[in-house]
């Protein structure tokens, strides 16, 4: 008898149906077709033991299983509970009324229970699309896919519950999710605050402008200073992810399993802080079997990279493109998948290999060549795709032991959403650009308009301190965020002059 089935396989971040064909005859072998991997093939093992396990019985005939499309490569555990259906449906031990209803996934264990998967939020979102009535899935999983309203979430812990629930001897409850609720629920709780941060008020106002114009930043400064502290803040400050945000992120998360059972809607937005020893592959994504790197898992959020010269050449240097297109495509020989990539990016780093180059009372025991080869271990063409470059000095005494109270997040973060409104307002027309930082050479010439004395303070700035020339567009866009966090229409001299201020590493004798 044959027998039809649906689940689901994961590309990048989008879903695709796959039907589980079964047909059973005369014979004594089991097959698996459709370009299986080894844990697909492997599933026939598990699945003889589970159906055993759970009192059922086991077809001893040749059962053959299609997996289609059969062009296009199955991989991983997923596919166990819906190949397991399909033959018990075709050995008769299962009505076969509404199994064509649902997506059915799982991951069989030997005794009958069924395991969490992966990526189950883009199947979900398929699933509505292909006009499933609903899915049967693992109860780990079940909160993540109920974010998809209009569609029947069954969990389930075995394999015979399944059996029970097609042949009408036991119904299922269907998880249910009030995604509203769920998205505010964590929306203003925050580990950490600026207002732990004492003193450093000048590396806050940085912080701030970065993120209200979307604006990469890099921290120079000695050990101890507070780099890192700040920067773990930065994500407090940006505004709250939208509901559309909101699902693409965990969307990523999902696929790269990332998710707990607990979590089903991430509402903060992410904050990765990958080790220095990562690798090109870890940072980026890919592999045999392609997944997400830390750039698409900090995707809406922020990406801080500690110690960035220490980072491999390499690896940073995979970084500029994704810098610039938000977003990145890993290919292989027969398929390529897309993964986005459109977050902040804040480095710390010394500024010389002993760490007190400019410090105000400890002295550098490094030469200038020494220094000047530490610094250039960052390439000029990464440096390029950093707008801010601040320089961090050690907090006084006085500071740290001081009892007055600094601003906390949420009051920063209120100016940070304030500025953003202006540019949504002004980029409305792009789909693809949400922030100043985010704007084109050519839309830098039409939005960011300086006159006749701001011209000639940029042309002085950049003889006098020596600025390069990919330092121009810059500035105009810092500025530009500048003046949209006071409300300005037009980018005015005080604003050029801060955003000039901010690019310390562009200066031909920073480490002269």
């Amino acid at each position: 008898m044959l027998t039809k089935t649906y689940s689901s396989a994961v590309y990048g971040i989008e879903a695709t149906s796959v039907a589980v064909e079964v047909n059973i005859t005369a014979g004594t072998r089991y097959y698996i077709v459709g370009l299986p991997d080894n844990a697909v093939k492997e599933s026939l093992q598990r699945i003889e033991s589970a159906i055993v396990s759970c009192g059922l019985r086991m077809p001893r005939q040749k059962i053959v299983v299609n997996l289609a499309p059969a062009d296009i490569r199955k991989e991983g555990s997923a596919y166990d509970l819906a190949i397991a259906t399909a033959i018990l449906a075709s050995s008769n031990q299962i009505n076969v009324d509404k199994l064509t209803d649902y997506l059915i996934l799982g991951e069989l264990s030997l005794d009958g229970k069924i395991q969490a998967i992966k990526g189950v939020l883009p199947i979900a979102i398929q699933a509505l699309k292909d006009n499933f009535k609903g899915i049967i899935l693992p109860n780990t999983n079940a909160r993540e896919a109920a974010i998809v309203s209009n569609l029947q979430i069954f969990g389930v812990d075995n394999l015979t519950e399944v059996v029970d629930f097609f042949n009408d001897k036991h119904d299922l409850m269907p998880t249910a999710i009030n995604i509203e609720e769920e998205f505010l629920k964590k929306i203003d709780h925050a580990e950490t605050d600026f207002g732990d941060v004492r003193g450093q008020e000048n590396i806050k106002r940085a912080l701030e402008i970065a993120a209200s114009g979307g604006h990469n930043v890099i921290l120079i400064g000695p050990p101890g200073a507070g780099k890192t502290m700040l920067a773990k803040r930065l994500a407090t400050i940006l505004p709250p992810l939208t509901i559309e945000e909101s699902l693409e992120t965990t969307k990523i998360h999902s696929v790269a399993g990332q998710l707990s059972a607990k979590e089903s809607l991430m509402t903060t937005r992410p904050f990765r802080s990958p080790h220095h020893t990562i690798s090109d592959v870890a940072l980026v994504g890919g592999g045999a079997t392609p997944q997400p790197g830390e750039i698409s898992l900090s995707h809406n959020g922020v990406l801080f990279l500690d110690e960035l010269p220490e980072f491999k050449r390499t690896v940073l240097e995979v970084m500029r493109q994704p810098l610039e297109s938000r977003n990145i495509t890993i290919s292989r020989a027969k398929f390529s998948v897309d993964y986005p990539a459109s977050f902040m990016l804040i480095a710390a780093m010394n500024p010389c290999p002993c760490g007190y180059y400019n410090h105000p009372e400890k002295e550098c025991i490094c030469g200038s060549n020494a220094v000047q080869r530490y610094l250039s271990k960052i390439s000029g063409p990464l440096l390029d795709r950093i707008d801010l470059h601040v320089e961090v000095t050690p907090v006084a005494f006085k500071e740290l032991v001081s009892n007055e109270t600094s601003e906390k997040s949420i009051v920063v973060r209120q100016r940070v959403i304030a500025a953003r409104k202006i540019q949504n307002e002004r980029f409305k027309q792009y789909s693809e650009i949400h922030s100043n930082a985010q704007m084109s050479s050519t839309q830098v010439r039409e939005r960011c308009q300086i006159d006749q004395q701001g011209t000639q303070l940029l042309k002085v700035a950049m003889e006098k301190l020596g600025l390069s020339a990919r330092a121009y567009d810059r500035i105009l866009k810092v500025a530009r965020t500048i003046a949209d966090m006071e409300q300005e229409t037009n980018i005015q001299n005080h604003h050029l002059a801060e955003a000039i201020q901010y690019r310390s590493l562009d200066r031909e004798n920073w480490a002269g």
